[in-house]
């Protein structure tokens, strides 16, 4: 965990403890952390960290203060009873003036510079519903909020852009009520309402045995696109990935290439599985078996480029010599001096302005056959073919379809 705690004091009297998470850069927009009903614990502060990586001055208050201050539990059964048990006691009224409190704490902290919004996973999420409602958030997140459904009469407060998210085996939101709160805000361009098949609740928790990974990647980037739109900041993501590509193929510095990434990044070669996760092996994999194992003639031209919110996908033919083992693409394939032009989509993600992780993609079928090691006579595979009619449409179409030619108009 890379933040600390420090003290608000509440409106009513008394004083309660808060984690803060700030940025890299040292300020930026705000977002107050909400929990869930397992309080301030280690899941919370990473997401703070989380989101701290993003760009966020995150503020995560303790809500359960006021039964006992710094309740801290993990998701076994007996600390989810535990957990139930406080929700007993909990007042919402008064989490809601404590939720108040925290952002005004927050837009008064020096690193906060301009507007603060609210994520909230379980309670939170509902308290992000019913806070954003009250008025005083630019915009907010709730992650399977339980009980949304129930104070449905507060939607028409709500100003402020909105992302829910819910899973459809969420057993404590059912999907009537998901309905219901659709049916609510019907025609609300500024809420979004988003529902993952398959997922449970909790789903964007890795800690719980519910997390379901796919869900909560597509989730979070979701949120941070509701995010960047409504608070900023705003990172040149094409020109962030175009510095690390000159890293990696024109100067070939490792430590440069890394210093691109977040502290803890990931690459995955989707058709070899190479790479590495974590600075320490992705360090060792550019170092030893890509930087130094990519032919000197390769060549990246690119097709089409999609920027997001938070990742871009590059759409590239990919062109070299294979004139050195390349560990990374042909590992253990002695070099054949034979051209090989493929096309290839990197798909990179970014936490504020740092890679977090890559995931490229291309024909392994293709650069065997180029290479010689895959007879096209034999499966249904090209070659260079594949390049080439990539940037030329009037190349024929369908021509390993041996029934093609059946189908044509008598």
């Amino acid at each position: 965990m890379s933040g600390g705690m420090i003290t608000i004091k509440a409106a009513d009297g008394g004083s309660f403890k808060a984690y803060l998470a700030t940025p890299a850069a040292g300020s930026g927009p705000g977002i107050v952390l909400l929990q869930e009903i397992f309080g301030v614990n280690r899941h919370m502060r990473a997401q703070a960290d989380r989101y701290a990586e993003e760009g966020y001055v995150v503020l995560v208050p303790d809500l359960f203060w006021r039964i006992e201050p710094g309740i801290e539990l993990g998701y076994g059964d007996a600390e989810r009873a535990r957990a139930l048990d406080y929700l007993k006691h909990f007042d919402a009224a008064k989490a809601l003036d404590d939720i108040a409190d925290t952002v005004a704490a927050l837009r008064a902290h020096p690193a906060c510079r301009g507007k603060v919004g609210a994520v909230g996973f379980c309670l939170g999420g509902r308290l992000a519903y019913l806070s954003l409602a009250r008025g005083g958030l630019d915009c907010a997140v709730a992650y399977y909020g339980g009980g949304i459904d129930r104070n449905l009469d507060q939607a028409a407060a709500i100003k402020a852009p909105l992302a829910m998210h819910f899973g459809t085996a969420d057993t404590s939101i059912p999907e009537t009520a998901v309905a219901q709160i659709r049916a609510a805000f019907a025609g609300r361009a500024e809420v979004e309402i988003y529902v993952y098949p398959g997922a449970g609740h909790g789903f964007a928790c890795d800690e719980r045995a519910s997390f379901d990974k796919p869900a909560a990647m597509m989730a979070h980037s979701r949120s941070i696109a509701l995010l960047r739109k409504v608070m900023g900041p705003q990172y040149d993501l094409s020109a962030l990935w175009e510095k690390h590509t000159e890293y990696e193929f024109g100067t070939r510095d490792t430590d440069a290439t890394m210093a691109t990434m977040v502290a803890e990044p990931y690459v995955n070669h989707i058709p070899t599985m190479t790479g590495g996760v974590g600075y320490r092996d992705l360090h060792r994999f550019y170092q030893n078996h890509f930087i130094p194992k990519t032919p000197k003639d390769t060549k990246l031209i690119p097709i089409s480029r999609t920027i997001g919110s938070d990742r871009v996908v590059d759409e590239m033919l990919f062109c070299f010599t294979h004139d050195i083992e390349i560990d990374w693409m042909l590992p253990g394939v002695t070099p054949t001096g034979k051209y090989v032009e493929i096309p290839l989509v990197a798909i990179v993600n970014f936490r504020g302005d740092k890679l977090y992780h890559e995931h490229i993609y291309w024909d392994q079928a293709s650069v065997l056959v180029q290479i010689g090691l895959l007879d096209p006579a034999l499966y249904p595979v090209a070659g260079v073919e594949t390049a080439k009619k990539l940037v030329d449409t009037t190349l024929p179409s369908n021509q390993l379809m041996k029934r093609w030619a059946e189908s044509a108009p008598k």
